[in-house]
């Protein structure tokens, strides 16, 4: 229904939508109503702070989520999130672009996935891209962090254009994506929605299963502000982009500094655990995409020197079911 969307000429990222508390100084607050929408778990999605907050809870009965009422082609997506504390193995939040209700066989993803643990183990942080129903080739990435995720909020964004995706970390690009002309249709091309959940992912989560949800310690509460959907709105049934020849807002990033990317590599090689383009067990030839980083491989095969080494032992890959079936 929407491949004619990929001729649309959409260069500029406008129709700037927040759902954000008083931190986002310089961007227009909208409420959640005005840009969102339940995706599902009844009554544990509340609204705080006059609507401008959400809080998502998973519990013995279901997790929650909600999605942004439009598509996007290209923009900046970002939120500041405050994650569950205490024993959280099993939990999986998740802020993500998708258009798996479309395209079921050859759907985009851009993932941000937050990783609970037992207690006195902190959150990890996943991130991955699909593009045309690409999910046979993973192209996952790991890393610690350098504050505790459940003390405080803090702002996790994706930029996505034409050529590149970047990861950012309280504004610290910590992944750059590059469209190359041999990855083909795997780089995300087909506009998509925003959405945000919780859910049980107990059968991979924390440590491949080893450890699962215990109930005991819900609701599970991850908490959302600062919500901006700034981008290119693609209407799905009339073909068109709603933010032709809208200026830019000077505080939404554009790519990567030279300062940002020295935090980058500094962060990659200290906090990364995982990345699919040092896996020698599981790709032999990485993928056309990946430029290896030497200080990246060193710190990867200090870490782990038998999936970053002589790939002798292969590391299983988790296939995930939907996160809202998951959690219905």
């Amino acid at each position: 229904m929407l491949h004619s969307h990929l001729g649309l000429s959409l260069t500029c990222c406008a129709v700037l939508l927040v759902l954000a508390s008083g931190s986002s100084s310089n961007l227009p607050i909208i409420s959640f109503d005005e840009g969102y929408t339940q995706l599902f778990g009844d009554n544990n999605l509340a609204l705080h702070g006059d609507g401008k907050s959400v809080h998502l809870s998973l519990d013995e009965r279901t997790g929650s989520g909600f999605a942004s009422q439009d598509l996007y082609l290209h923009g900046f997506f970002s939120a500041s999130i405050k994650l569950p504390s205490d024993y959280t193995a099993g939990v999986v939040v998740a802020f993500y672009m998708s258009n798996g209700d479309m395209f079921e066989k050859n759907h985009d993803e851009i993932d941000f996935e937050f990783l609970g643990n037992i207690r006195g183990k902190d959150w990890r942080i996943q991130t991955n891209i699909y593009g045309n129903g690409s999910t046979g080739i993973g192209r996952e990435e790991r890393y610690g962090l350098w504050f505790d995720p459940a003390d405080d909020f803090h702002q996790y964004g994706i930029l996505w254009t034409d050529s590149q995706i970047v990861f950012y970390v309280d504004n610290v690009p910590i992944r750059e994506v590059k469209r190359t002309e041999a990855m083909g249709g795997q780089f995300p091309s087909k506009p998509m929605s925003l959405y945000a959940t919780i859910w049980d992912g107990s059968g991979w989560a924390t440590n491949g299963g080893k450890y699962r949800v215990n109930y005991k310690y819900a609701p599970y509460v991850a908490k959302f502000s600062d919500l901006v959907l700034h981008g290119c709105a693609v209407d799905p049934i009339e073909h068109q982009s709603s933010c032709d020849g809208v200026p830019r807002h000077k505080a939404i990033p554009q790519g990567i500094s030279p300062r940002q990317r020295t935090k980058m590599e500094h962060f990659r090689k200290k906090h990364m655990t995982y990345s699919y383009c040092y896996d020698k067990a599981r790709y032999k030839v990485p993928p056309p995409e990946c430029v290896i980083n030497p200080g990246e491989a060193e710190h990867l095969r200090t870490f782990d020197p038998v999936t970053f080494g002589d790939g002798r032992h292969h590391r299983p890959k988790h296939h995930r079911q939907s996160r809202a079936d998951a959690s219905m």
